[in-house]
C-alpha cells in the first residue's frame, strides 16, 4: 500500500495518529472539488454545496452508526469541543469530570471556559499500568462528586494510545443524569464505532487520521434533545436564515462564511476506498504487529506496557514509556539523524515513545526504530536504559 500515499520515501513515517496519511486517490478527489469551486465559486457555495454535504453525511451516518441529520462536519475536533464548551451553562463550583489522560488541547479548553465560569475541570487520575478495565471504571468514578455535571473523555487517549471503556462510563453517566461528552478523535477508520450504542450527548471523531481523509476533515455529533440548545461557534448567514431547511440545527453549524468544503466532500470517497482495500483486514494485520513489537520495546528501554497487549486496550497505536529527561531533543534526533517521523510525548510527568501502523508501514520500518533507539542508547545520555 505505500505507493498508494504521497509520503516521503526517505521518511519511516511512524507517526500516522497526529494528523493521518491521505492516499493518492482521495487526494485527487479533494484536488477535483477544489478545482470546481474555483471554476464557479458561487454556483458551487450558493446551490451545490448544500447538496454535496447531503451526499457526502449518508455514507459516514451509515459508517459511524447515527442520524446524518444529528452531526455536522468540523475542522478538527477541537472546533468540536469549542462548540460544546460554549454552550454549557455551568455554575461556579460545578464539575467537569475527566481523566489525566486527555489531549492537551482539550484541557487548555476546559480550563478556559472553568476560568470564565467558575466551574471545575477534574482529571481523575487513571493509575498504570492498566490492569483491567474495570479498574479504569473505578478509578474514573472516584473523582464523581455530588457536584459533578459533565463527564468528558476521550475514547483513545493520544499520549498514552489507551482505549478507555467509553459504553459503561457513558451508562454510568445517564444514569445519574450527567451531560457526556466523548472525545474520539483517533476513532473512525481505527476501532469500531456506533454512537448510538454508544449513547453520548456528544461525540465528536477526525476523518483525516484514520479514515484517510485530507486533512481538516472531523464531525461532531450532537444527541436531539441538546441540539436547539447548542449556540453556532460563528453566527453567520445560517442563523436565522431567509432560506431555512428543515433543520435549524444544521443551518445554524453548517453554513458558517466562506470555507472550503473539499475535504468534507470527500467522504463517499474516503469509504469506498476503504471498502475497495478490506482496510478491515489490514487494520488487523497492523494491530498485530502493533502487539507483537510493544513488549519487545519496553524491554530495551527497561520500561513495562501501560496496559495488557490485547484489542481491549490498544489498537494501531502504542505508547512506550521512556526514560529521558531531554524529549524535544530525543525526537529531533529520531528525525535529523535516522529520518523516522515519530512523536515523543510528555504526560503527568513521564514520557511516551508513541508509534502507530498502518497499511503503508512493515515490520521493517519498526526494526529501523529499534536499531536506532540501541545506537541511541549506546553513543548518547538522551535514554536511561
Amino acid at each position: 500500500m505505500k505507493s498508494q500515499f504521497l509520503l516521503d520515501p526517505s521518511i519511516t513515517f511512524l507517526n500516522h495518529g497526529s494528523f493521518g496519511a491521505c492516499p493518492k486517490p482521495i487526494f485527487e478527489e479533494f484536488q477535483r472539488f477544489q478545482l470546481e469551486l474555483e471554476n464557479e465559486p458561487v454556483v458551487f457555495i450558493q446551490k451545490k454545496l448544500p447538496q454535496y454535504l447531503k451526499l457526502a453525511k449518508a455514507p459516514l451516518a451509515e459508517f459511524i452508526g447515527c442520524d446524518a441529520a444529528d452531526f455536522f462536519f468540523v475542522p478538527n475536533p477541537t472546533v468540536a469541543i469549542n462548540t460544546v464548551m460554549r454552550s454549557l451553562k455551568l455554575n461556579p463550583g460545578d464539575e467537569i469530570l475527566a481523566t489525566n489522560h486527555e489531549y492537551g488541547a482539550m484541557d487548555r479548553t476546559w480550563h478556559f471556559y472553568c476560568k470564565k465560569s467558575g466551574a471545575k475541570y477534574v482529571r481523575q487520575p487513571i493509575s498504570l499500568p492498566i490492569v483491567s478495565k474495570e479498574q479504569i471504571i473505578e478509578e474514573f468514578w472516584k473523582g464523581y462528586t455530588s457536584k459533578t455535571k459533565v463527564v468528558f473523555l476521550n475514547q483513545m487517549s493520544s499520549s498514552t494510545a489507551l482505549i478507555f471503556p467509553v459504553k459503561e462510563i457513558c451508562d454510568k453517566a445517564q444514569e445519574l443524569g450527567l451531560i457526556t461528552i466523548v472525545d474520539g478523535a483517533h476513532v473512525p477508520g481505527h476501532i469500531d464505532l456506533n454512537i448510538t450504542d454508544l449513547n453520548p450527548d456528544f461525540y465528536t471523531g477526525t476523518l483525516h487520521k484514520w479514515m484517510l481523509a485530507p486533512k481538516g476533515s472531523s464531525f461532531l455529533y450532537v444527541k436531539k434533545e441538546f441540539q436547539d440548545d447548542l449556540d453556532p461557534l460563528v453566527v453567520s448567514w445560517g442563523y436565522e436564515s431567509v432560506a431555512p431547511s428543515e433543520s435549524r440545527f444544521l443551518d445554524y453549524h453548517e453554513y458558517q462564511g466562506t470555507n472550503d468544503h473539499s475535504a468534507f466532500l470527500c467522504t463517499p470517497k474516503v469509504i469506498e476506498f476503504l471498502e475497495q482495500n478490506n482496510w478491515k483486514e489490514k487494520s488487523k494485520a497492523c494491530k498485530q504487529i502493533v502487539f507483537a513489537n510493544y513488549q519487545r520495546f519496553c524491554d530495551l528501554l527497561k520500561t513495562r506496557p501501560l496496559a495488557p497487549i490485547t484489542e481491549e486496550f490498544l489498537g494501531q497505536m502504542a505508547s512506550i514509556p521512556v526514560k529521558t529527561y531531554k524529549p524535544a531533543e530525543l525526537k529531533d534526533l529520531l528525525y535529523d539523524q535516522y529520518k523516522i517521523q515519530i512523536p515523543v510525548m510528555p504526560l503527568n510527568g513521564n514520557i511516551y515513545l508513541r508509534y502507530s501502523i498502518n497499511a503503508y508501514n512493515s515490520q521493517e520500518d519498526l526494526d529501523i526504530l529499534y536499531k536506532a533507539l540501541e545506537d541511541i542508547i549506546q553513543t548518547t545520555d538522551l535514554i536511561e536504559a
